[in-house]
């Protein structure tokens, strides 16, 4: 008499399939960050920051007997600074990114026109064609 016994084994290592996973959110929370949303959370981090730094000052001037009242009132506050500035942060993070856009785009221009320039007084054709379009401009 002959017994078959058929048992489902993974093909894959558990760990394996996690690491898997973890390096895809590793990689996908890179991409995420790009642009001015990666800004206004490196200015809130930085606003929590002195938040948290003043009341540590605060609480170190104070007796020891209300220190875990004092580091809940602190991180109260931390959140609460968050969310209140969550909004400016991420405008004042638009508009730096944008006045870095606008500076970019003027320093290429800039360049650009240098090595025109630079081009015009080696060859006689590119000025003649800069100085007839310098007269139709006028």
């Amino acid at each position: 008499m002959a017994s078959f016994v058929d048992i489902k084994y993974s093909t894959q290592h558990p760990g394996v399939a996690r690491a898997g996973l973890a390096f895809d959110a590793v990689r996908q929370l890179g991409h995420g960050l790009a642009g001015s949303r990666s800004l206004a959370t490196l200015l809130l981090s930085a606003m929590a920051a002195a938040v948290m730094v003043v009341a540590y000052q605060v609480m170190d001037n104070v007796a020891e007997g209300h220190l875990m009242v004092l580091w809940i009132s602190m991180w109260a506050a931390a959140f609460a600074v968050l969310a209140l500035l969550a909004g400016a942060a991420s405008n004042l993070a638009a508009r730096i990114k944008a006045g870095l856009d606008a500076w970019s785009r003027s320093m290429a221009r800039s360049r650009a026109d240098q090595r025109l320039w630079a081009m015009a007084q080696s060859d006689p054709r590119v000025m003649a064609d800069l100085q007839a379009a310098m007269s139709r401009a006028q």
